[in-house]
């Protein structure tokens, strides 16, 4: 074997070698969330308004209303309808989207509509000072 064949080929040994990982490093994957308890505050940032908003936690977007002696709820606050951003309402123990009217229960279901699809819930609690949360 000549020298530029004996090159040639450990070239193409390289090459062939590193496009899984050029592949790998490219590839759109994202990481899946995590089916565990996810901390998304605490206690004292909650009791403080009586909600808590919180937009890139590992469990995703949750808005989580109570406090931590009365019990607490959580919920993506995503309206179903068109995706504006509900808001509690604690005199009516509600959650309210302010584009197109529609309301939903402390249990995520569509009292009011235009929206048809209850909010997704969270199971929530709080362990020692911190707010955390669970993805169903």
């Amino acid at each position: 074997m000549k020298r530029r064949d004996f090159i040639n080929w450990v070239g193409l040994g390289w090459i062939a070698a590193s496009l899984p990982v050029a592949i790998a490093a490219c590839s759109s994957q994202t990481t899946p969330v995590s089916k565990d308890w996810q901390t998304v505050g605490t206690s004292t940032e909650l009791d403080k308004t009586g909600q808590l908003l919180v937009k890139d936690s590992p469990a995703g977007t949750v808005l989580v209303v109570g406090t931590s002696k009365a019990g607490i709820t959580a919920v993506d606050p995503n309206c179903t309808h068109a995706g504006c951003t509900v808001t509690w309402k604690a005199d009516t123990k509600k959650f309210a989207c302010p584009c197109h009217g529609s309301e939903y229960g402390a249990d995520g279901k569509v009292q009011k509509g235009p929206a048809t699809d209850p909010l997704k819930t969270y199971a929530a609690k709080i362990e020692g000072n911190s707010v955390v949360v669970k993805p169903s």
